[in-house]
């Protein structure tokens, strides 16, 4: 027989927003009854999340510093034309210490994990063998919706953490490794020294489409951690995504991809950088916004998180703008000059650029001097200029 169960609030997706909406509500309000429900066993999946500290808000460190698991004072970036290392301290969030860490806040009964979700209400959870969930209201953070209704391009990677056989020497971070060859856009090696034995290393691409050959990726992992000269005691673990990269898109489209009435965190309500695509300082403010809410009712759920990412979307086209230029104007090999220009500029303008911050005399100091890429092509891709006509054949 199907059983209903009871509760306050029910957050269906136990990724990163979700785990961070269910600590932030159990840190605020401890006799919250919480629920937070996912098809998988695990809160978090298998991902690493890395983040600047001028990402977050002094205000919101409380949700993410017991999160952290590695930190540095500085990182580098490193380009065919230009290197550069930049002090501003930058951190790394494993999702095992995410699923420690929920675990350890919630009581076992409102973990419910490993349970498919059939369909989401405003105040309803349906699972698939039947039982149900009523609360007085629900957030859905289940992944992104339709992506269809969005203009991207593709940021994909494969990431490979290894130990090493004897240790290596690199301090910090390598952010940006763009010395490698330039294939399938713009293509970067990113490092992350957890331990004098211990490598993360990541094959990224900014690319036109999302296929991903992660086998391809893997080898070539390999052969960067080869070319560094380090030698390899075994692999520890391996993951690998596509995130999107949005240039334009129907918002409201896309929030009803997944339903109009329900409330919506993560990449299901569009929360994540336009041009990097990572949704972790989104993440972080969707918590706090919602821990400090007296509204957790499913009408008011929907209309805090509705406004909240909506206003996000509206105030972010100068980001989207830069992502056209960056796909449509450089050809797919020459793209890395448009960071490389990039990361000539002031660094606090790169700390508020990441954070989505970016001040009137951060885009007009972005946008001027000389274009990496062809004016007439930038023109074009940001629809100042009509786009070149093909003239037919004869």
């Amino acid at each position: 027989m199907a059983t209903t169960f009871h509760c306050d609030v029910a957050i269906v997706g136990a990724g990163l927003a979700g785990g961070l909406i269910a600590l932030a509500l159990k840190r605020r309000h401890p006799a919250l009854d919480v629920r937070l429900v996912d098809a998988a066993d695990t809160v978090g999946g298998n991902h690493l999340w890395s983040f600047f500290a001028s990402d977050v808000d002094e205000a919101d460190r409380w949700i993410v510093a017991p999160l952290i698991s590695y930190g540095w004072r500085s990182y580098d970036v490193m380009f065919p034309a230009h290197e550069r290392h930049i002090t501003a301290p930058y951190y790394s969030i494993e999702s095992d210490r995410l699923d420690t860490l929920v675990r350890a806040a919630l009581p076992e009964a409102a973990l419910m994990l490993g349970r498919p979700v059939h369909s989401v209400s405003a105040i309803t959870v349906e699972f698939a063998d039947g039982d149900r969930i009523e609360a007085k209201g629900v957030i859905d953070a289940r992944g992104a919706g339709d992506l269809g209704q969005l203009d991207c391009g593709w940021q994909k990677f494969v990431g490979r953490e290894f130990e090493l056989a004897e240790p290596h020497d690199d301090p910090r971070p390598m952010v940006m490794d763009a010395r490698v060859p330039q294939r399938d856009g713009y293509r970067f090696v990113y490092c992350l020294p957890f331990a004098a034995t211990r490598m993360f290393v990541e094959d990224t691409y900014y690319s036109d489409t999302p296929d991903l050959d992660r086998a391809v990726l893997s080898d070539r992992v390999d052969a960067y951690v080869a070319t560094r000269g380090w030698q390899v005691d075994r692999l520890i673990r391996e993951e690998a995504g596509v995130l999107p990269v949005t240039m334009g898109g129907d918002f409201e489209g896309y929030w009803r991809s997944t339903g109009q009435d329900s409330a919506k965190a993560g990449m299901r309500a569009g929360l994540f950088h336009p041009t990097t695509g990572y949704s972790l300082p989104d993440a972080v403010r969707t918590a706090s916004l919602i821990a400090r809410t007296r509204d957790l009712s499913g009408a008011g759920l929907r209309d805090l998180t509705y406004g909240f990412a909506r206003a996000t979307w509206q105030q972010r086209g100068f980001y989207r703008m830069i992502d056209k230029m960056l796909f449509r104007a450089a050809e797919p090999e020459e793209r890395y000059r448009v960071l490389e220009r990039f990361y000539r500029l002031d660094s606090q303008l790169v700390r508020r650029f990441y954070a989505g911050q970016s001040t009137m005399m951060d885009k007009a100091r972005i946008l001027t001097g000389k274009p990496p890429v062809p004016i007439g092509r930038a023109l074009q891709a940001i629809g100042l200029l009509p786009a070149a006509r093909t003239e037919p054949s004869a």
